[in-house]
């Protein structure tokens, strides 16, 4: 056998020392070209932090009066981005007991307090998830160079879960000052001092809105005459749990309206997915959609519930400006919309009571509310509890209560009389309804008749005692999404068949009592 010669050898060599070259010359400029690029920096850690421009309480900049060099609306921008940065990585720290990201944020001195904090809970085992809501910053000082700027950040609103040893401990909400002095050092502005203080209300108390909707005695007015809520959950035949995706047609939404309000109802309520609107950043083309529905129940003369979130199951705390961003951007956009009766903040949240924690999702859910009010102070608002016992829940910052129930008509003036002692406002039944399948999947389900005999059971129940009320649904449904039911065949068979118009828009026998209302 032949052996390799010296030649072979030196090529080898050669070639090895320029791979390892080229590749340490690509690893540097693969580097170099990072941190010129714009990127954020503290992503090179791969820390799994959420997008930091993501990061999105409320601010509002009050420029009016201030010393030093006029300050340009890019500068401006820049100061915003990097403090909230800062708020960020600061929340980031405590709850990870991570450091990354500091340096960028904070200059030498200013991170001192930090790391003692982190190092004390990490030997504790404390871990603490917050995050900042509202943001008022009034600047006060910039300097001639450029170097320097200073300003009061008033009524600022967080919100903090403290744990130990993994177990929540308390939670606290919070409205300070703080005084802030930023440097700006290789092009970042880092916070150099940061002192709490007592909040100082700057605001005036803002004025309530004139709404058409009125509230007295528990009942709800519509402008001077008493509304009293009669209607359907909503989805198109061809849209089940996705009304605003690649099936929305214009013509087919005219046509159920025209339909549903043949049938003597007034109001429809309608679902919003966080995920399909684009989450913190609402996409505007979901928003056309929904002003196009809107717009159509206007023609039809009625009004629409729109439920915010749905299939939304997260409510961590480093969430909740993503949510309340969603939420703003929303109810912002139709503050004026005529068709809109109320906000309906989430669908169902009791359901992840156990699994999420009650005092979590209560308190999202209570700031949720008052930041939907804040943005749109000229509809109501409520929630749709998935039990009738929870509609007491957070009465105090709702406008309407509203529950599920799918139990037995006869039960139901027992549920309301319980609830009437612990409520003062107008109560809306907001899902009823019954399953028309019997079939090889449940061969001792319910048939068409037995749908009939419970809508006209429920009929009695409602007009006697004088509910709101809204029952599920419209259609039959040809497909169900996993995400509703799950994927057992079983499940789904049985929510396929709600509707009183069957798969083919056909009029079931139900049909006949709801047109009867």
């Amino acid at each position: 056998m032949k052996k390799p010669s010296k030649n072979m050898y030196r090529g080898i060599l050669i070639f090895s020392f320029l791979a390892v070259n080229a590749m340490i010359i690509f690893g540097l400029s693969s580097v170099l070209g990072f941190l010129n690029s714009g990127a954020d920096k503290s992503s090179i850690f791969h820390s799994g932090k959420r997008n930091e421009t993501s990061y999105r309480p409320k601010i509002a900049w009050d420029t009016s009066s201030y010393e030093g060099r006029k300050m340009e609306s890019p500068n401006l921008q820049k100061i915003e981005r990097d403090y909230l940065h800062s708020w960020q990585v600061r929340n980031f720290a405590l709850n990870h007991l991570s450091l990354d990201g500091i340096a960028d944020y904070f200059t030498d001195s200013a991170r001192v307090n930090l790391l003692k904090n982190v190092e004390f809970n990490k030997k504790t085992g404390v871990v603490i998830k917050s995050t900042s809501l509202h943001h008022q910053p009034k600047l006060n000082f910039y300097s001639t160079d450029g170097q320097l700027v200073s300003f009061t950040d008033e009524n600022v609103v967080t919100y903090q879960e403290s744990f130990l040893n993994e177990e929540l401990i308390a939670t606290s909400v919070d409205t300070s000052r703080y005084e802030v002095l930023m440097l700006l050092e290789d092009g970042y502005w880092r916070v150099r001092h940061m002192v709490r203080e007592e909040a100082q209300q700057t605001q005036a108390p803002r004025k309530p809105a004139i709404s058409t909707w009125k509230i007295r005695d528990s009942k709800l007015y519509w402008w001077k005459e008493e509304f009293k809520l009669k209607g359907v959950n909503y989805y198109p035949k061809d849209g089940a749990w996705d009304t605003f995706g690649l099936h929305f047609s214009q013509e087919e939404i005219d046509q159920d309206l025209q339909i549903i309000s043949q049938l003597g109802l007034n109001t429809i309520r309608i679902f919003l997915q966080y995920e399909d609107f684009g989450k913190e950043h609402v996409l505007p083309e979901k928003l056309e959609k929904l002003a196009t529905l809107l717009d159509l129940a206007d023609k039809h003369s009625l009004k629409v519930i729109v439920t915010l979130f749905d299939f939304y199951g997260d409510y961590s705390v480093t969430d909740w400006n993503f949510t309340y961003a969603h939420a703003r951007q929303i109810t912002r956009h139709f503050k004026d919309h005529t068709a809109i009766l109320a906000w309906d903040l989430k669908n169902e949240p009791d359901l992840d009571f156990d699994s999420r924690g009650k005092i979590r999702i209560l308190n999202w859910l209570k700031h949720l509310s008052r930041e939907v009010k804040q943005a749109d102070p000229n509809h109501l608002v409520t929630i749709g509890w998935a039990k009738p016992q929870n509609a007491s829940l957070l009465q105090e910052n709702m406008d309407l209560l509203s529950f599920h129930y799918y139990g037995k008509p006869e039960a139901l003036s027992g549920e309301l009389k319980n609830l009437r002692k612990k409520v003062q406002k107008p109560l809306i039944l907001e899902e009823f309804g019954l399953s028309s399948y019997k079939g090889f999947w449940d061969p001792f389900g319910n048939t068409e008749e037995d749908q009939l005999e419970y809508y006209a059971a429920m009929n009695e129940v409602l007009e006697e005692e004088q509910l709101n009320s809204l029952f599920w649904t419209l259609y039959d449904f040809k497909e169900i999404p996993n995400s509703v039911v799950g994927k057992q065949v079983w499940r789904k068979a049985k929510q396929k068949h709600f509707g009183v118009l069957d798969a083919q828009g056909i009029p079931k026998a139900s049909f006949r009592v709801i047109h009867k209302q």
